[in-house]
């Protein structure tokens, strides 16, 4: 169990009255995600309060007529996965770090520089958007950041969102094993397995990922495999 001292407050507010527990908050949100945790790991007290602060406990009346039980355990899990979690400083921290290099992935996998076509390494991306001072909201999600931090980074590095349409052709000697990397990297949009043995297959990918791409169908086929844009849109 938990200590009080290192514990937060989850609340839910429901049938008119406030009700509060105090939790583990890396278990808490771990229980809410949908993880198998006892209680008695996220609890820090056996107690529903109305007020934590003040030690103010909720009858079992208010409990019964909000969730139907009084069993602590029971209307603890009501709570957390119903209502809100307050978070400590060392975990938003991690979401926002998480979070920063989700955005900084996308825009690796997705974006180039519009002159030149080709991806930008990760360490530009990351010090652009330190210089840009781009403060990544732990509350928010990374699709709602990423046209924020585009706009911010752009004055300082080119960078242009691309997908690109690639045809492919593999030997026979190749094809079998090359199959999963054209998978892994892109949407199969066309495909042919010939009667030669040969796969040919047309395939949409982030640009930022042209060039790796390359880099592995070359190393799986030995430079025996012919690629070529088709569209860039």
């Amino acid at each position: 169990m938990v200590r009080v001292e290192d514990a937060v407050i989850a609340r839910l507010k429901t049938h008119g009255q406030n009700f509060e527990i105090l939790v583990d908050c890396n278990n808490a949100i771990a229980l809410k995600g949908g993880k198998n945790i006892g209680m008695k790991d996220v609890l820090a007290a056996m107690k529903i309060f109305t007020d934590s602060k003040k030690g103010l406990v909720a009858s079992e009346s208010a409990m019964k007529q909000a969730f139907e039980s009084s069993d602590v355990e029971e209307v603890a899990r009501q709570i957390i996965k119903n209502g809100e979690i307050q978070l400590t400083a060392e975990y938003r921290e991690n979401l926002r770090e998480i979070k920063r290099k989700q955005i900084v992935n996308i825009i690796h996998r997705n974006g180039v520089d519009p002159k030149t076509h080709a991806p930008h390494p990760i360490q530009r991306i990351e010090n652009a958007m330190r210089e840009a001072k781009f403060h990544v909201d732990e509350f928010l999600s990374v699709e709602e950041q990423l046209q924020d931090a585009l706009k911010r980074m752009r004055p300082i590095i080119p960078i242009k969102l691309e997908v690109k349409e690639i045809a492919v052709k593999i030997g026979p000697q190749y094809a079998v094993k090359a199959y999963p990397v054209v998978k892994r990297y892109g949407t199969i949009l066309r495909e042919d397995w010939q009667n030669n043995g040969y796969y040919v297959a047309i395939v949409e990918m982030p640009g930022g990922m042209e060039s790796e791409f390359y880099d592995k169908i070359n190393e799986v086929c030995h430079g025996e495999a012919e690629a070529t844009v088709l569209k860039t849109k």
